[in-house]
C-alpha cells in the first residue's frame, strides 16, 4: 500500500457522555466526512450484553463569511432510537410504543 492509498482519518472531538473531552482518530468515508453516527460498544463487567454509546456528528463551527462548516465533532445521544438501522426517505415512520391512548375516544371522559 502506498501513501496515496492509505486510509485517511481525522482527529474528532467528543462532547457529552462518558467520552466527553476525548479526541479520537476517526476514519473518513469516500466523501471525506466522518460517519454520521459513531457507536462505541462498552462491555458489561458482569458478562451481560454490552452497552452501546451513540454519538452523532454535528458541525464544530461555521465560517463567518460563507457559513461553511469548519469541521466536525461528535455529540452524545443518550436517547438514540434508530437501533442501528438505516433510515431511507421512503421508509415508514417509526411506530410509537403502544400505550393507553390507542386512538379511540376515552370512555371515562366521553
Amino acid at each position: 500500500m502506498t501513501e496515496t492509498e492509505a486510509v485517511k482519518s481525522q482527529d474528532i472531538p467528543f462532547e457529552g457522555g462518558p467520552m466527553d473531552g476525548r479526541v479520537l482518530p476517526v476514519m473518513l468515508g469516500p466523501t471525506g466526512h466522518p460517519p454520521k453516527t459513531y457507536r462505541i460498544p462498552v462491555p458489561d463487567p458482569d458478562g451481560g450484553p454490552p452497552t452501546v454509546l451513540v454519538y452523532r456528528r454535528v458541525p464544530r463551527g461555521h465560517s463567518k463569511r460563507l457559513g461553511l462548516i469548519q469541521g466536525w465533532k461528535y455529540q452524545y445521544d443518550p436517547d438514540d432510537t434508530s437501533g442501528g438501522r438505516l433510515r431511507w426517505p421512503w421508509s415508514k415512520p417509526a411506530t410509537p410504543p403502544a400505550g393507553p391512548s390507542s386512538g379511540k375516544p376515552d370512555e371515562a371522559n366521553g
